[in-house]
């Protein structure tokens, strides 16, 4: 399956300055050395996906998870959610040579049990390391 990479309708999308989601994507693509902004991509047949970030080159896909607060048993959820998308991403998107999955350091405690295994049985290509601290 092909992806095309669409312009989005401005270069930080849905992101406004300051937001937590901004500073994450800022934070991992100065650690990977690499511009990373949100962007919506096309499927063959028409419907979209819009990852949270990708580089320039469609070589890293990002997704975020950036609650804050207190934890809720249904960011798990969204968790599993991401994790899956960027499973299907990092195989149908023919230029992708990594996907990150960010989370704030209250969804850490979202990747324990099975959760953690299945992500590091699953993600051998992947990269779900990095926490930022709001």
């Amino acid at each position: 399956m092909h992806l095309t990479v669409l312009d989005g309708s401005t270069e930080w999308s849905r992101f406004a300055e300051g937001s937590i989601e901004r500073r994450m994507l800022t934070a991992l693509g100065d650690r990977l050395g690499t511009v990373l902004r949100p962007k919506p991509l096309m499927l063959p047949d028409g419907s979209r996906v819009e990852v949270e970030g990708i580089d320039v080159g469609g070589r890293v896909l990002v997704q975020l998870v950036s609650n804050q607060g207190a934890y809720k048993p249904a960011y798990r959820n969204k968790v599993m959610a991401d994790m899956f998308k960027l499973l299907w991403l990092r195989d149908s998107v023919p230029t992708a040579e990594r996907t990150v999955l960010v989370v704030t350091e209250l969804i850490v405690q979202a990747l324990g049990g099975w959760v953690a295994r299945a992500a590091a049985e699953l993600g051998s290509r992947s990269t779900c390391s990095t926490v930022i601290r709001s």
